[in-house]
């Protein structure tokens, strides 16, 4: 393949995957490089309505935003699939996608739904299984309080129990004020993760104009 894939997820639902996964856009289109995103399954979203890879479409600019399949249940895409009496989607899928998006694109970002383990399917099929077809490193998008260290340290070793590499990890949504366990997980989070703390994206981001997010994502996220 001529581009690079990048898997996006993260340790639970609501962390931040879509605003990460803008900013890595942001970052990459600033550098002019060609950026696909790839939502395979998107679930509580109704036909016609815009889903994460829109959002992230929208913060970010002009890349190919592609979905494989949309379930309009907020559920896990294997219950949603099964719910709505769709086809659910396989990793076999999701690789071929990608890989036919890096043939045109510098950077293919691949966005999960909920964390890691979230079934895709009703025969246990799941991101990590698309990952390791596609042998692409994943960004965990964590939170930064109180319970992040266990979520990121099961989702970390969860990729290393697979032989999956994991790029590092990013904070989904910074908060303006951190508390103090925010602030002690800036050090207790790689310890506890074996993996590096990439960056820390502000809470707010995503209600910045896009303008204005565009400008401040190469800064949030510096060399990660």
């Amino acid at each position: 393949m001529s581009g690079k894939v990048l898997v996006v997820t993260g340790t639970g639902t609501g962390v931040g995957k879509t605003v990460v996964t803008a900013a890595l856009a942001a970052r990459a289109l600033a550098r002019g490089e060609r950026v696909a995103v790839l939502k395979p399954a998107q679930t509580g979203v109704a036909d016609g309505e815009p889903g994460d890879a829109a959002e992230v479409a929208r913060l970010a600019g002009p890349v190919t935003a592609c979905e494989l399949a949309r379930y309009p249940d907020p559920l896990a895409p294997a219950t949603a699939a099964r719910l709505a009496g769709l086809p659910p989607v396989r990793p076999a899928e999701v690789a071929k996608a990608a890989l036919d998006l890096a043939a045109g694109h510098d950077l293919v970002l691949v966005e999960g739904a909920g964390g890691l383990l979230v079934r895709f399917d009703d025969m246990g099929a799941t991101l990590a299984d698309a990952a390791a077809l596609l042998e692409a490193p994943v960004v965990v998008v964590t939170t930064a309080g109180l319970g992040t260290l266990n979520d990121a340290a099961l989702t970390t070793e969860a990729l290393r129990t697979r032989g999956l590499a994991c790029h590092g990890l990013i904070i989904g949504a910074w908060p303006a004020t951190p508390d103090l366990a925010s602030r002690c997980n800036l050090t207790d989070l790689p310890a506890v993760s074996g993996a590096p703390l990439l960056a820390r994206i502000p809470s707010a981001a995503a209600s910045l104009p896009p303008q204005k997010f565009r400008r401040a994502a190469p800064r949030w996220l510096g060399d990660a």
